[in-house]
């Protein structure tokens, strides 16, 4: 079964080890030995930025100067393992490179705060190859306010910048990704939006009330405009502690369908991307084993191949032409 995992943070950990790790073979949840193990037919790289990290005087340019070279890193490696994977920056690019027997690697930025109000920016990381851009992380940006326990922060959504900012990204050919933002911001953006967005990695607040996951209204508008939502494997968001088993996953999965359809549910595992919870699935090499799970829960091969990389395929192939 062919794979394509919406987001992963392999990137960021790759950063800190410097040159004592790299993509063929490592000790974390994603490299090429395991996408081959799980079929991977796409990865997106994710390259976060924890803004906190930044400070002092040109704060954001210090942010956007670490980005690009997060983006050269990731690219290097695609370069020194280029018989496995393979830099994609379109559809096109996506099913030549299956057929040649290559992964293909999508370039993303997680936290579009980077940005600081500048659309030149956005433009010159579409030149870098970037092809999704998560709006916000945890904070407040220039382009809106992110997830909250706060109910009334919870409501605010974009700022002027933000639909410029959408806007831009639907002519340049950016996936839009609402996770992390607020409930507010997610309104806003699928109502303006005039491309499908997704929920890289974000799972069901029915089943598990944190408020980075979707409410059902939220699955159903998705599902209505097209768009998909990346199963996220962090424990806290599948039942709200810190171990999770195969069964958390499909029950978000069930549930996603149930409200949605076939036609929203993704994968965005989020691998890498946090080190304070267990999952039984431990890397993308043992997405098989959740594949066999889903297969007994009765659904079809056609469904589970739209799961797994057929909802992603046709929003790849709307926005990235």
């Amino acid at each position: 079964m062919r794979l394509i995992d919406m987001h992963c943070d392999t990137i960021s950990l790759m950063m800190r080890q410097e040159r004592l790790a790299n993509l063929r073979k490592n000790t974390w949840c994603v490299d090429l030995e395991k996408m081959q193990q799980a079929g991977s037919m796409a990865q997106f790289f994710a390259s976060f930025i924890h803004m906190q990290e930044f400070q002092g005087e040109d704060r954001y340019g210090k942010a956007y100067a670490y980005a690009l070279q997060m983006l050269a890193r990731t690219k290097q490696e695609f370069a020194e393992h280029a018989d496995r994977i393979a830099l994609a920056l379109s559809y096109e690019d996506l099913q030549n490179h299956h057929a040649a027997g290559k992964i293909s690697g999508f370039l993303t930025v997680e936290e579009g705060g980077i940005l600081d109000g500048s659309l030149k920016r956005l433009e010159e990381l579409y030149q870098e190859g970037v092809r999704l851009l998560t709006l916000t992380w945890n904070g407040e940006n220039c382009i809106g306010y992110p997830n909250s326990r706060d109910t009334q922060a919870m409501n605010w959504g974009l700022k002027p910048f933000g639909f410029q900012v959408v806007e831009r990204m639907n002519e340049l050919g950016i996936i839009v990704d609402v996770s992390h933002l607020s409930d507010g911001g997610f309104w806003n953006v699928v109502r303006h939006s005039k491309k499908t967005v997704v929920a890289s990695h974000s799972n069901a607040r029915a089943l598990c009330p944190h408020p980075r996951n979707l409410t059902d209204e939220m699955i159903r508008v998705l599902a209505e405009n097209g768009g998909i939502a990346g199963i996220n494997f962090y424990p806290w968001f599948l039942n709200g502690s810190a171990n999770a088993a195969i069964c958390d996953i499909i029950r978000h999965m069930i549930h996603m369908y149930r409200v949605g359809g076939e036609e929203v549910v993704a994968i965005g595992t989020d691998f890498d991307g946090f080190d304070d919870g267990v999952n039984e699935i431990r890397d993308i090499g043992q997405m098989p084993l959740l594949y066999e799970a889903v297969k007994k829960q009765g659904f079809t091969e056609r469904q589970i191949e739209k799961f797994w990389c057929g909802n992603a395929l046709r929003v790849i192939k709307e926005n990235l032409r």
